[in-house]
């Protein structure tokens, strides 16, 4: 979508529900942008259940009596038109010109001063007691900050909200860093630029341009800044600390690799494989893995090639030494502290969120029954998350028939991204599971289903696959919240990947954020769960 459409989309929606939440705002502008809105005449198709996974009911009929009487009024057009700053005369243009030349030098920031004095008393107890404000009064302290700033500078940019807001979190880092259970999101501040930036615009938004045209972008610009052709190799290595191995192992020729690589394939049809064997060659041989997935070598090639790649044991050495991260452990770890955390928020503050959530959650509860265990936590889990995200199950999951074998899987219904077949009607009764990777099936015995989930996750970084935008928000939740531990970040997620900068997920014409928005949002929300539960 162009800029016009978004902000058309976005004024439809904040002249209904001006005091909607500025993140629910985003995931309503996303959902209308997803089911194909383009001008005020679509608004005359939306459905109540097509907006209910942004809006309560009430709300949502509320949104849709107005854009429908909008509709009948003779002169709105069937396209959205301009804001009328964008047909300024030349005289009004160079006045702009001579303000923006005007305005005072980005430097600004680095002497600017946290107008703390200015802030309430109640505020200020909050902050220096290292407790976390009320989102009531963390509004009240951004509108005063920002109030502040544009002081300064008429039109703060990102740059300047992010080291506004560095300041501010390093100052009462108790009471502002973006944390969970202990584990800081991010670099910790990105809630607060994300504040600071709303307000900006909202500050904004009747003085300046519709439509402006994109700023020459820094070095220090995420991989939504940097240029096509450039992102993916970005994607490529997001989360890694070793994606291009130039050098050899000590020791090592490419002949003694070749050898490797056939011995490997040797214990990989011996039912007695050395396991500690096994992955001592696999982390010899990571420099020929690595050459070979870089060089665009194709999954039934390093099938082939390297047949315990795709086994749970060769891929958990394999991704270690690609992120510096253990992969079975660290998700098991984490869902440890996390995972209970995160079934008890959807089911007692997700289930207020919308009238389809809640019947998810109750079937998956009964689909469940009486089974107990981590893993079929860790199922309802998952299936929560693509439900709380509105994301589609068969992006993730091929279902077939608890007796299929993995030449009978019918590849046409089979995702290209890294997908797992459920051997049975669904995930909590399946006793079997494979995985499918450029719809080729590189495993077709998995028993356990966190070995599967682990399994598919790595996937995605192992071969150089970028998350499918349908599973964007899912993946990137389980990345940040499960999957990733970092030594110069001190955010453990399921699976611990949490780079500052970049994304993982596929070239789509919506830029995305540092952090997904609606991540991000979900993850505040379960820190405020947790707050209360203290």
């Amino acid at each position: 979508m162009t800029d016009l459409e978004t902000t058309f989309l976005r004024t439809a929606i904040t002249e209904v529900l001006p005091n909607l939440p500025e993140a629910t705002k985003d995931i309503l502008e996303e959902t209308l942008q997803s089911i194909g809105v383009e001008t005020y005449d679509d608004f005359k198709f939306i459905e109540e259940s097509d907006l209910l996974t942004a809006l309560r009911p009430i709300q949502a009929r509320k949104v849709l009596a107005a854009w429908k009487l909008r509709c009948q009024t003779p002169e709105t057009s069937s396209s959205p038109q301009p804001s009328t700053a964008l047909h300024s005369s030349p005289a009004s243009s160079q006045s702009s010109s001579t303000s923006i030349s005007q305005s005072p030098d980005v430097d600004w920031v680095d002497t600017f001063l946290i107008p703390w004095d200015k802030f309430p008393q109640e505020l200020m107890q909050f902050l220096e007691r290292g407790k976390r404000p009320s989102p009531r009064m963390r509004r009240e302290m951004v509108r005063i900050v920002v109030n502040e700033m544009m002081r300064k500078c008429s039109c703060p940019n990102k740059r300047n909200s992010t080291e506004v807001a560095k300041k501010m979190v390093a100052k009462y880092p108790e009471s502002l860093l973006d944390v969970i259970e202990g584990d800081v999101v991010g670099p910790g501040y990105h809630s607060l630029v994300k504040q600071l930036q709303y307000r900006i615009e909202n500050v904004k938004r009747f003085t300046t341009p519709k439509i402006r045209k994109r700023r020459h972008q820094t070095d220090d610009s995420d991989t939504d800044e940097i240029p096509p052709e450039k992102r993916a190799a970005i994607q490529d290595t997001y989360g890694c600390i070793n994606w291009h191995v130039k050098f050899l192992p000590l020791g090592e020729t490419s002949e003694s690799q070749e050898e490797k690589k056939e011995k490997i394939k040797i214990m990989s049809r011996q039912t007695d494989a050395d396991a500690e064997e096994v992955r001592h060659l696999m982390k010899l041989t990571f420099y020929t893995q690595r050459n070979q997935v870089n060089q665009g070598k194709n999954i039934k090639c390093l099938l082939e090639d390297w047949p315990w790649w795709f086994n749970e044991l060769g891929m958990a050495v394999h991704y270690k030494e690609l992120t510096g991260i253990g992969l079975n452990e660290t998700f098991t770890r984490n869902l440890d502290l996390k995972g209970k955390r995160l079934l008890n928020y959807f089911s007692t503050v997700g289930v207020n969120k919308n009238k389809k959530f809640l019947q998810d959650l109750t079937k998956f509860k009964v689909m469940r029954g009486e089974l107990s265990g981590c893993s079929e936590d860790v199922k309802e889990m998952l299936m929560l998350l693509l439900s709380y995200f509105n994301e589609k199950e068969d992006a993730m999951f091929c279902h077939v028939e608890d007796t299929c074998l993995a030449e009978e899987v019918e590849m046409d219904k089979v995702n290209l991204t890294p997908t797992l077949v459920v051997c049975g009607q669904s995930c909590f009764s399946s006793k079997r599971f494979m995985l499918c990777v450029d719809r080729t099936v590189v495993h077709d015995n998995i028993p356990s289903f966190i070995s599967a989930l682990c399994m598919m996750f790595g996937s995605y970084y192992c071969f150089n696959i970028h998350y499918p935008s349908e599973l964007a928000s899912t993946l990137e939740l389980l990345q940040r919240y499960v999957f990733l531990y970092r030594l110069y970040t001190t955010l453990k997620c399921f699976f611990s990947i949490n780079p500052e900068k970049g994304t993982k997920v596929e070239k789509t014409n919506t830029a995305r954020l540092h952090v997904n928005p609606r991540v991000l949002t979900l993850i505040q929300e379960l820190s405020d769960h947790e707050w209360r539960d203290v």
